[in-house]
């Protein structure tokens, strides 16, 4: 007699009890709880660590000689915040239909609702191919942990032919979202005393010009039809040691959100040049923009797909929040991603996180409807 399939919902429950806030991250936790449930199904599974506590749990299953299809979610969360919550953060409690605690919408219930459909399939033994699960770390605090795999193993991933991420997305398809790239920049001067300004260089002045152009500038590149306009932010400033001392250091940071045709080392380029020479533009994260063409085959056949599950069809759309699905699908040669999640994109990161139930069930079934098309179509 075979052994129950776990209710998602329940499964949400339990994986929000696990403090996976990042930092620290604790992921290893979630990986402890799920690896068996997979396991137990035929999977082969492997943790890859990133830092120690912090693996990448990969799981695969292989009942076809046709290139896999990856599943994919992150582990971690982000903290509980220092507002008051009206409920537990990590007690997964379920009221009124809804499921309450720290990723209850990003994304341990898209967790959850993927391992339930990847035990579902297994029991179903398809026959044109497999699956790849991809459950990553430490990706609220820059997708260190699909940057990792994609640099490191590569392998790892099967050379999968398409590409699910369980990302909140209230169960609507989303076809991509910008690239994010964080660049610092750094102005040098010469230090002096205060008393005598003209001796020195004042880096802040540097810092300060350089910001005041990047108000104004925007990316030549046309806006894209569905993400817009590709984007910039100055978040940070910094410098100075002393208010009686011309400071020699000046920094600050910028956030890039690009889109298709404009790639993380032009956009660098194009900011270098603007700036000039005063300016020295380090990048330390991020990667480029994630999109599928809807007329794609595989993505047309999906949104076909939850059209008729759903009884009503699909316009493409993007969502403003960046995932690990840009590191992962530059590994894999760039294959067609659909983003799909029960998660509310709203309830990410915010005091009293919530997911409706409903989401979490219509999920898990939709995700083994597209993971059994594609392993035995």
């Amino acid at each position: 007699m075979s052994i129950p399939l776990p209710d998602p919902v329940q499964l949400t429950s339990r994986l929000i009890q696990i403090d996976t806030s990042n930092p620290p991250g604790n992921e290893e936790a979630v990986a402890a709880a799920l690896a068996p449930l997979l396991v137990g199904a035929g999977y082969e599974v492997e943790l890859l660590e990133m830092a120690p506590g912090r693996p990448n749990l990969i799981a695969r299953q292989a009942w076809g000689p046709q290139p896999p299809l990856l599943l994919t979610g992150h582990m971690d969360t982000v903290t509980q915040g220092a507002e008051s919550w009206e409920r537990d953060p990590f007690g997964g409690e379920i009221n009124g239909g809804v499921m309450h605690g720290r990723g209850a919408s990003d994304m341990k219930s898209g967790l959850a609702a993927l391992t339930v459909a990847a035990l579902a399939l297994a029991r179903e033994k398809p026959t044109r191919s497999g699956l790849v699960l991809v459950f990553t770390s430490s990706e609220e605090t820059g997708c260190q942990g699909a940057e990792f795999l994609a640099r490191n193993h590569p392998g790892t991933l099967g050379g999968a032919g398409a590409m699910l991420v369980a990302e909140p997305t209230a169960n609507l398809p989303v076809l991509g979202h910008k690239g994010a790239v964080w660049l610092r920049g750094v102005c040098r001067g010469k230090a002096a005393h205060g008393s005598m300004p003209e001796l020195g260089d004042n880096a802040i002045y540097k810092a300060a010009a350089a910001v005041s152009r990047l108000a104004s500038y925007q990316f030549p590149l046309p806006p894209h039809p569905v993400l817009g306009r590709a984007t910039l932010n100055v978040g940070t400033i910094s410098g100075g040691r002393a208010t009686n001392v011309v400071p020699e250091h000046a920094e600050f940071t910028v956030d890039l959100r690009v889109i298709p045709g404009l790639e993380p080392d032009q956009a660098q380029e194009e900011l270098t040049a603007y700036l000039g020479d005063a300016v020295s533009l380090e990048r330390f994260q991020g990667d480029g923009a994630l999109w599928t063409d809807p007329e794609h085959p595989w993505i047309a056949r999906m949104l076909e797909l939850l059209a008729r599950r759903r009884g009503q069809g699909f316009e493409p759309g993007g969502v403003a929040y960046f995932t690990d699905g840009s590191a992962l699908s530059r590994a894999l040669g760039g294959v067609p991603t659909l983003l799909l999640g029960p998660g509310e994109p709203g309830m990410a990161h915010v005091v009293n996180e919530s997911c409706p139930v409903d989401n979490i069930r219509q999920s898990a079934e939709d995700y083994l409807a597209i993971a059994r098309d594609w392993c035995a179509a």
